[in-house]
């Protein structure tokens, strides 16, 4: 059974048992979103009809108090069941937006309220959390994502001014790679719905702190992304603050991640802030940096390599508060192929979603998931509803030993091909947990599972 059918089977059961723990239009909502039909100019030549939400691209920023409750109203106005997913917040099941875990589907022309107590503070992210099945317009291929930033009362706030910025690719179609597998290829990336050239410069004045809040949206691509003639400081993952801040030359971020950085304006001038490698530059990833009272062509540097090491931004494993109990559960990773010119099948210990064994975690409990991927291909694991701890990575060659580390928290990571790693979580929010590999391709390919509690 593929997901298409499993969740074609599931929507009307799954709907009539959380319609009652749904908030309905009684009150007066915090917020509305539309889904619907709109038009993405990302350049005069490149017109895409897509899906998003209130006509825009991204959809709008929602900044929500932490320990707040909300209420966001969702009106579907597409022609398809929808769905949203509150990406990196610690909310019940029936909240959350995932078909798997007994959220309600929107049905064409319905309406939906979801009524929540947002928490953690940081940057979060919303989205679309159906299947494309094989359609490169549907599903995460779309225009459907947005951000979402839950603030706390402690932010000290120091910079002077913040911009929240998305990447994503369009325009995909099915190719045969290297081992005979179909992937998406792209020809055009976007940074906020615009390629390089075409939408408003970032404009800056000298001395001022930026803060950058950058979600790679893409459904399936990791992204590089430096800022010419400068440095970024990473202060946050997926919205956590990082143990160690560290100033690097750019940023890796794989599909749902987010990273959060301070870039000093010290050098005047006309930049660029795009993708690292040429080309998908080339293909529209970039934006203009603009300080104020300067002119001319905006300026690139190319660098020479690709830079990117998690473990840099983490406290060093062994310090204090690494006591008590802790129960290990191994997930291998495995791809199977179907012929040539076919989708493969994404397996998690031998075996597709659904039919996936489901563990059962205790409250309260710690859990080592250790990720072993058996396959060539790289994979962004997100767990749903809960934040994980980064404790060992591999090393930077092929079987050189594991990196332990600590404090990293995230709710997202990219386990590399044939390498392994393991995070650490708390089982502290009851409910159905959706795990899975946030590629669209690969999650549509049965490449999920649930976590349920006793």
């Amino acid at each position: 059974m593929t997901r298409r059918e499993f969740l074609g089977r599931a929507a009307g059961v799954a709907a009539c048992a959380a319609v009652p723990q749904m908030g309905w239009a009684q009150q007066r909502p915090d917020y509305s979103l539309t889904i619907g039909p709109c038009t993405l100019e990302a350049s005069p030549k490149h017109v895409i009809k897509t899906l998003g939400y209130n006509g825009t691209i991204p959809g709008p920023l929602l900044r929500l108090r932490e320990g707040r409750p909300v209420r966001i109203e969702v009106l579907n106005n597409s022609r398809d069941p929808e769905i949203v997913h509150w990406h990196g917040l610690k909310i019940p099941s029936a909240m959350d937006g995932a078909m798997e875990e007994g959220s309600p589907m929107i049905q064409p022309g319905q309406r939906l309220v979801y009524e929540y107590t947002p928490r953690p503070a940081g940057f979060r992210w919303y989205h679309t959390h159906t299947s494309a099945g094989g359609d490169l317009r549907k599903a995460q291929y779309t225009g459907q994502h947005g951000f979402l930033f839950v603030e706390s009362a402690s932010d000290a706030g120091a910079y002077d001014r913040e911009e929240f910025l998305a990447l994503h690719d369009w325009r995909g179609e099915l190719v045969a790679n290297a081992d005979g597998a179909m992937n998406p290829a792209y020809d055009v990336s976007t940074i906020n719905g615009k390629m390089l050239g075409h939408g408003e410069p970032i404009r800056v004045k000298e001395g001022e702190r930026l803060l950058l809040h950058v979600l790679n949206s893409s459904a399936t691509e990791v992204h590089w992304i430096a800022l010419a003639g400068h440095e970024l400081q990473v202060i946050a993952l997926d919205g956590n603050p990082v143990p160690k801040p560290a100033t690097v030359p750019m940023l890796r971020l794989a599909p749902a991640e987010r990273v959060c950085a301070i870039v000093e304006m010290k050098n005047p001038g006309v930049w660029v802030l795009g993708e690292v490698r040429k080309h998908v530059q080339a293909a529209g990833m970039g934006v203009v940096v603009e300080y104020a009272g300067a002119t001319g062509a905006p300026r690139w540097e190319q660098p020479m390599e690709l830079v990117w090491d998690y473990e840099r931004f983490g406290a060093a494993a062994g310090e204090a508060g690494e006591r008590g109990d802790v129960e290990e559960i191994p997930l291998v990773i495995e791809s199977k192929f179907m012929g040539h010119g076919a989708m493969e099948r994404w397996m998690i210990n031998g075996r597709s979603y659904p039919d996936v064994p489901e563990p059962m975690l205790t409250e309260g409990r710690r859990y080592r998931l250790r990720m072993q991927n058996k396959s060539m291909d790289d994979h962004p694991m997100h767990m749903h509803r809960h934040t994980f701890q980064l404790r060992e990575l591999p090393g930077a060659k092929s079987g050189s030993a594991a990196i332990p580390t600590r404090g990293i928290m995230k709710d997202t990571v990219l386990v590399r091909a044939g390498a392994e790693t393991v995070v650490e979580v708390v089982a502290d929010n009851p409910g159905k947990t959706l795990f899975h590999c946030h590629q669209q391709n690969h999650m549509d390919l049965g490449f999920m599972m649930l976590f349920r509690y006793a």
